[in-house]
Order: C-alpha cells, then structure tokens, then sequence
C-alpha cells in the first residue's frame, strides 16, 4: 500500500515529501527570477521516493512566481492527479508521466526558455556543446528532437518524447523547447539555468557574424566530467536561491 493510502503515514516520508513540495516550490520561483518561465505554462516535477509511479507537479493556471509548497499537485503514472487544491494542465501530464515511467527521471524541468528555445528552431536544434565553458558542461549528454508533432495531448506522444530521450540527461524539442532532468531538484535546476546561460552565449556569438571558435570534443568531454564529478556549487547555488528568492 501506498503511504499515501495509510491510515497512518509515515513521518519520514512525509517530511521528505515536504522537503520536495518547498525545493521544486523554490525552483519554479527562482526560475521565473531568471526569465525562464512563460506565463503559466511549463512544469516542473519529481518522483516521490518510495512511491513507486507518484510525482509532484505544479499546477495549472499559477504563474511561478507565485507557487508555494503548498500548491504542488500529486501525480500518479499515468497522469492522473492523486492530492491537490489545483487542477494539472494535460499536456504536462502526459510528457512528465511518461518521462519518469519511461525514461526514470527523478526531477523532469520543462521550459519554453527564450535563447535554448531559439536554438531549437535552427537547423542544428540545440547547443554546440564545444563552444562556451558553460556549454562544454553538457557534452554528451544531450539529445535531441526534431520531430514536432503539435501539441502533447495523448500518451503515445508524451512516451515518444521519453524514447527519444535514449538516457540523456537535456533534450531539445524541435520547434518548441527544452527538458532538463537530474537525479535531484538542485542538481536539475544548476543544470537548466547554466543551459540557458550557454544557448544565450551560442546565439549572441552567432549574431556577430563572425566566425565561430569550438574547441576539441575532447577537451569538451574533459570539462563535462569535471563539472559532473563535483556538484557542490550546484548545492551552494540552490542554497543561495533558497536564501534571496521570495
């Protein structure tokens, strides 16, 4: 039986499950700071430990400046809302079940980000990851869509975007935007604001007019294992949210 389900639940799994609700709260917030969001579109969510299927996700029609804790939705697998005062927007239901079922991402974040978004509607469809410091952080591990099908209002295309994923960890959408996952919502969330960051670097350098300098996939590589191998300025920068973000 669920936790959820118990007559008497756990205090352990509730307090982490409070942990979760305030960091993914915090996320959405710090991410409207950034100019990531996009009216009351996009979401974030991340599996709840020890239930197998179940995610929090942020609800419809809130903007992210404004979602607190207690406003996160619970989600089961297959999309369906299991405990919340909000309703949950459908095309979030079926991309973010079908990522944490199919794909077995911990925390999923999806945005409509203006300079990453602007990468997809290009011919390449994402980051050169052998260009900036920042970009060189996601070598290898990024895959990209570029079939767009309209709107994700049936399984079959939220589990489609999940297969194409193929283990990595940002996907590009063609034409539409991007997802970021990761084992934790500090460690996700360092990720799409240092994405941002680079696709903005990426699309500046390109609006020069002048030639482009990459280095080596390999020096490439090397800096994304360094950047992947110590994850504490990810923990400081969140811890840094959680301080000035309101």
């Amino acid at each position: 039986m669920s936790a959820l389900q118990g007559s008497n639940p756990d205090c352990f799994y509730q307090s982490a499950v409070a942990v979760l609700r305030d960091d993914l709260a915090l996320a959405l917030r710090a991410a409207a700071s950034h100019g990531l969001a996009e009216g009351v579109c996009n979401h974030f969510s991340v599996a709840i430990p020890g239930d197998e299927g179940l995610f929090l996700l942020n609800p419809r029609g809130l903007m992210w400046s404004e979602v607190t804790a207690d406003d996160i939705v619970i989600v089961d697998a297959e999309g369906s809302k299991v405990a919340g005062r909000h309703e949950v927007e459908p095309t979030a239901m079926f991309i973010h079940a079908a990522i944490h079922r199919i794909a077995g991402k911990q925390c999923v974040l999806h945005t409509h980000m203006p300079y990453a978004t602007a990468l997809t509607l290009t011919e390449v469809r994402g980051l050169d990851t052998t260009l900036s410091q920042n970009a060189m952080r996601y070598h290898g591990r990024i895959a990209i869509d570029a079939e767009y099908n309209g709107l994700a209002l049936d399984a079959s295309e939220g589990e489609r975007i999940a297969r194409a994923m193929k283990g990595a960890d940002v996907m590009f959408l063609g034409n539409h935007g991007v997802v970021v996952c990761g084992e934790r919502v500090d460690y996700a969330y360092d990720d799409l604001y240092y994405l941002e960051r680079a696709c903005a670097a990426q699309v500046i350098a390109l609006s020069t007019g002048k030639k482009l300098c990459p280095v080596a996939p390999s020096l490439a590589e090397t800096v994304a294992r360094q950047v992947q191998g110590e994850r504490l300025q990810s923990e400081l920068f969140f811890s840094a949210l959680r301080r000035t973000i309101r």
